[in-house]
């Protein structure tokens, strides 16, 4: 037997406008139904037993009015970043900013992280450019 791999068929929906956009997948589970219309009484039940005393349910009430708060944003002007100068000028704001406790320790570390990234990149378009120096007055020498 042999199958069409690849794309057996032609690109664009011929025969209408397909699902609906935010439509869910189908029900995965049999009860999902049943979960979908008792929600609004287990909420209040859960409610009920976190009032009581209930760590587990008061856990489970706290998780959802305020939930962990994931990394924000850190705002901080820095100069723009081209040379390895401006990474170590960068570095030295990134610091001061630590020291000063403008922003923590981890939120530093993690832009010290990027700025490293930066320079290896930078380190790396510098290596590149200098290596098709070298490689042109090779050729240069060669055609002499």
């Amino acid at each position: 037997m042999s199958k069409t791999r690849g794309r057996p068929f032609p690109p664009g929906n011929k025969l209408g406008r397909g699902r609906p956009k935010g439509s869910r997948n189908k029900e995965k589970s049999p009860g999902q139904h049943l979960l979908d219309q008792y929600a609004p009484h287990l909420v209040r039940k859960c409610i009920a037993l976190a009032m009581q005393g209930d760590h587990t349910a008061l856990r489970m009430c706290m998780d959802r009015i305020s939930p962990a708060r994931q990394d924000s944003y850190i705002k901080m002007p820095l100069p723009a970043i081209r040379t390895a100068q401006d990474v170590d000028q960068a570095a030295e704001k990134v610091t001061q900013a630590v020291w000063r406790g403008a922003i923590t320790p981890a939120e530093g570390e993690k832009m010290m992280s990027v700025l490293k990234s930066r320079s290896g990149s930078i380190e790396s378009a510098g290596w590149e450019n200098r290596l098709e120096k070298l490689e042109e007055n090779i050729g240069d020498r060669d055609r002499e």
